[in-house]
C-alpha cells in the first residue's frame, strides 16, 4: 500500500497538471525526501539481477532506513553520482540480439522515486490512445481499442510502422529540452541527464553511449513515454487528424505504433511525411519494415473465408474474417513469428532439463503455458494456443524418452504420466 504522504505529493501535482495544462515544474524534486525513496524501493521488483555492485534489493533492504538516510544525503549535497550500467543480451525473434542494462540497486531506487514524480505530471498530459507501460493501460485494452476502432470507422488503410532503433537512438539533447516544456526543475534534469551518460559495462568493456536510453533502466519507460508523445501523439492530434478527410486513429504501445486511415489519400499523405517528422528528432522509420497495409473489408461477394491482407502489432496478426454469422469481422491469432518462438523455447527448455525431476518439470511447464494464454488467450485465438500445447506435450514426451541411452519413457508409460501431470488446456482469458 502506498504511503499516504506520498499519496499526498503525487495527487497535488497531479490535479496542479490537470488544472494548469500549460504550467512548467520547476520545483520537483524537493519532494523527493526519505519517505519518497522507501516508497519508491517498495515499488521495485526485489527478485531482480543486481547490477555492477552485486548488491540485491533484500541485501540492500535489511538495513534499509540506514542505506536510504545515506542515500538522500547524497543526493541533497549533489554528491550521488550514476553508477556504470551492466549490460546483458537478449536474442530476438530474429535471432539478432539487443541490449538490456541493469543498474545498481541505489539507480534503481532514485530512478524509480524521479518516475514517480514525472508520471504524476505526465499522465495527466498523455492521450488514452499511448498503452505502454501506463498504470491502467495495457496491450489487450490496445488490442480493443483497435478492433473497434478499425470496425467503428470504417477504416481501410493501416500505417504499421517501424522505428529503427528507437531506444537506441534517442537523441539526449532533444529529449532534455522536451522535457523542459513542462518539468523544467535542475536538479531533476540533472539527474535524468547522469542516467542517460552514466557509462556502460559490456563484458569487460566501459563505453559512454552518446545516443539512447538506458534500457532495463527504471527511468526507461517514462522517459520514451515523454519524448514520443511530444514527437508522435501530439503532432498527431493537433497537426495530422485536423487535415484528414477521413477519419482516422493512432494506436501507440511504447516505441510500436500503427495509424489507420478511411480514406487512402490521408494514409499515403501521412506515409510521407511520418518519415519527415521523425527525421527531425534525429530518429529513423525503418523504410522496409514500414508499410502501407490495404486492410478494406473483403467484397461482399467474396466467398473465402479469410481477407487477403492482415498486419501484425503487438504479438498479433489483424486479417478480416467470416463470423459464424457470415459477416466479415476483423480477427486475431498469434503472430507466426511469436508462435515460432514460443514452440522453440517449450522444446529448448525440455531439451536443457529433461533431467529434473518429473514434478518439477511439470510445474515449470504449468507456468510457461499458463502464461502464453495470459497473453495470447483472446477470442478467436484457441486455434493457435492448441499448436503451442501440442507442441509442449510432444517435446516432453520426446525429451523424456531420451533421458538416458537406455531410453527413457515410453508412449504406454507417458499415456499414464499425462493423467498424474495433465498439462493446462489452452483457454481464452480476454473476451476482446
Amino acid at each position: 500500500m502506498r504511503s499516504p504522504i506520498v499519496s499526498t505529493k503525487l495527487q497535488r501535482i497531479a490535479e496542479q497538471a490537470v488544472n494548469e495544462p500549460d504550467k512548467v515544474f520547476t520545483n520537483l524534486m524537493y519532494l523527493v525526501d526519505e519517505d519518497f525513496l522507501k516508497e519508491a524501493y517498495q515499488n521495485i521488483r526485489k527478485d531482480a539481477a543486481p547490477g555492477l555492485d552485486g548488491v540485491t534489493a533484500r541485501e540492500y533492504g535489511e538495513n534499509l532506513d540506514e542505506n536510504l538516510q545515506n542515500l538522500h544525503e547524497r543526493m541533497r549535497t549533489g554528491r550521488y553520482r550514476a553508477p556504470a550500467v551492466k549490460r546483458i543480451w537478449l536474442e530476438k525473434e530474429d535471432g539478432r540480439k539487443r541490449p538490456i542494462g541493469i543498474p545498481e540497486i541505489e539507480d534503481k531506487i532514485v530512478q524509480r522515486a524521479v518516475s514517480m514524480v514525472l508520471s504524476a505530471v505526465y499522465e495527466q498530459d498523455f492521450y488514452d490512445f499511448s498503452y505502454g507501460f501506463r498504470p491502467g493501460h495495457g496491450p489487450h485494452q490496445a488490442l480493443k481499442a483497435i478492433w473497434q476502432q478499425c470496425m467503428g470507422m470504417n477504416i481501410g488503410w493501416i500505417i504499421d510502422a517501424d522505428v529503427s532503433g528507437f531506444f537506441d537512438n534517442l537523441n539526449h539533447p532533444y529529449l532534455l529540452d522536451i522535457l523542459k516544456l513542462r518539468v523544467n526543475d535542475g536538479g531533476l534534469i540533472r539527474f535524468v541527464g547522469k542516467w542517460l551518460n552514466a557509462g556502460v559495462v559490456d563484458g569487460k568493456s566501459l563505453s559512454y553511449p552518446e545516443a539512447g536510453t538506458p534500457q532495463g533502466g527504471v527511468i526507461c519507460p517514462i522517459l520514451a513515454n515523454v519524448f514520443l508523445h511530444h514527437v508522435l501523439d501530439e503532432w498527431f492530434v493537433k497537426e495530422v487528424r485536423p487535415r484528414m478527410k477521413g477519419r482516422c486513429f493512432l494506436c501507440r504501445f511504447a516505441d510500436d505504433f500503427i495509424i489507420g486511415f478511411e480514406r487512402e489519400e490521408d494514409a499515403r499523405r501521412v506515409m510521407e511525411v511520418l518519415p519527415k517528422r521523425f527525421d527531425r528528432y534525429k530518429l529513423t522509420i525503418h523504410p522496409e519494415k514500414t508499410q502501407l497495409v490495404a486492410f478494406q473489408k473483403p467484397n461482399v461477394q467474396q466467398a473465402a473465408g479469410k481477407g487477403e491482407d492482415s498486419f501484425v502489432f503487438l504479438g498479433f496478426t489483424h486479417y478480416w474474417g467470416k463470423s459464424r454469422q457470415n459477416n466479415w469481422v476483423i480477427k486475431r491469432k498469434t503472430a507466426a513469428k511469436r508462435l515460432r518462438r514460443s514452440m522453440r523455447n517449450v522444446w529448448d527448455w525440455c531439451r536443457k532439463n529433461r533431467h529434473l525431476p518429473l514434478r518439477e518439470q511439470y510445474r515449470m511447464l504449468c507456468l510457461k503455458l499458463n502464461g502464453h494464454y495470459q497473453y495470447y488467450g483472446i477470442r478467436g485465438n484457441f486455434v493457435m494456443l492448441w499448436v503451442l500445447y501440442r507442441k509442449a506435450e510432444k517435446a516432453w514426451r520426446y525429451w523424456l524418452s531420451h533421458r538416458s541411452s537406455k531410453g527413457g519413457i515410453p508412449w504406454e508409460k507417458f499415456r499414464l504420466l499425462r493423467i498424474s501431470f495433465p498439462l493446462p488446456m489452452p483457454r481464452i482469458v480476454h473476451s476482446i
